[in-house]
């Protein structure tokens, strides 16, 4: 009931011409770019991807920073070539598949550009992503009881089952190591007799699985995508303990994916992105590394001022109905959007 009050609300805004009233006055604010999130492209994505390509300059992420940074002289230059819509990127987490099978076709018919974050471990190997693998293993337990960590937890129960992945999910998230993420993971698999999917096997959760190489390297060839780097094997930097390890997941991801797929990789995505999970040995580390720009999950539009290693980015939530996203993006259901404190600030100005 909740969300349908919200569509009604966003679309009595989008019949009545508020939203392109905000839009035009938005615009008028130059300097600003708004670099949006996704993770995957299913749901309302079709939705939102074609009102955004109207209503929006939809810009590669390197082109739009090289835009935003430029000096007054270079901005000059482009000033003719440049429409008033707002300029936006956006940016996809990870590389699923569904980037390949659902997101690309309709970025080649809206001829839209895009950038994914690319981790070539999980390319080479094909497996499950860490993060959905404790709901995954859990679905496929047949005892309504688990015992873990000396503890029994009953899954008929929501709250105690809620209460086992979250259990499991910090020993995984929060792990010192790639190694010893891993092996917890093998040895969670061990006991309760489940197994995650990979990409060899395929079956009903293959969208969440990783694309190949040779995927991206298609997708690369249309000439609308391109990649920057996310790590290795998507560990939380801050969590690291060891420094060495640290540079190896941020150098060698750039090393990878510029050897596998031929081009120069000049942008970095922290994994989960928030400020506590990065910290400051990380921004070193990528700076080091040589990449130009790296983006984080912090909830902001970037200016020229921002700080070229911690680019702010909007969640893109491919369940929103595309009117609410439309409303949210102008401030329009600031009071309830997740965009309400970011977006005061652009039509203040």
């Amino acid at each position: 009931m909740r969300e349908r009050l919200r569509v009604l609300a966003a679309a009595s805004f989008y019949y009545s011409g508020l939203i392109k009233l905000a839009l035009w006055w938005s615009g008028r604010k130059k300097g600003q770019l708004i670099i949006l999130n996704y993770h995957n492209a299913q749901n309302y994505f079709p939705a939102q991807l074609r009102y955004l390509s109207r209503n929006y300059r939809i810009l590669h992420l390197e082109e739009a920073l090289e835009e935003l940074y430029a000096s007054p002289s270079e901005a000059r230059v482009s000033k003719n070539k440049r429409d008033r819509r707002i300029p936006m990127v956006l940016t996809f987490d990870d590389g699923y598949l569904d980037n390949y099978t659902q997101a690309l076709p309709l970025a080649q018919e809206l001829q839209v550009p895009m950038t994914i974050f690319i981790i070539p471990g999980y390319v080479e190997s094909g497996q499950y992503f860490w993060w959905l693998a404790t709901k995954r293993l859990l679905k496929q337990i047949d005892s309504s009881k688990v015992k873990f960590d000396g503890q029994t937890y009953q899954l008929v129960n929501p709250v105690e089952k809620e209460a086992l992945i979250n259990t499991i999910d910090k020993h995984v998230r929060y792990a010192s190591s790639i190694i010893e993420r891993e092996t917890f993971l093998t040895k969670l698999q061990q006991e309760l007799d489940v197994s995650l999917p990979s990409r060899d096997m395929g079956g009903d959760d293959e969208d969440l699985l990783p694309m190949s190489w040779e995927q991206l390297r298609t997708m690369q060839e249309t000439g609308l995508v391109s990649f920057g780097a996310h790590t290795v094997n998507h560990p939380l930097l801050s969590a690291l303990t060891d420094k060495e390890e640290l540079q190896y997941e941020i150098g060698e991801s750039r090393r990878l994916l510029e050897q596998k797929l031929g081009r120069s990789i000049r942008t970095f995505a922290y994994p989960v992105g928030k400020a506590e999970h990065i910290g400051d040995q990380a921004v070193e580390a990528v700076k080091s590394a040589g990449y130009s720009w790296a983006v984080t999950t912090i909830e902001d539009v970037s200016t020229n001022t921002t700080d070229r290693y911690l680019l702010p980015r909007l969640p893109a939530d491919e369940n929103l109905h595309w009117m609410v996203m439309a409303a949210e993006l102008t401030g329009l259901l600031g009071i309830v959007s997740r965009f309400r404190k970011k977006y005061a600030e652009l039509f203040e100005k």
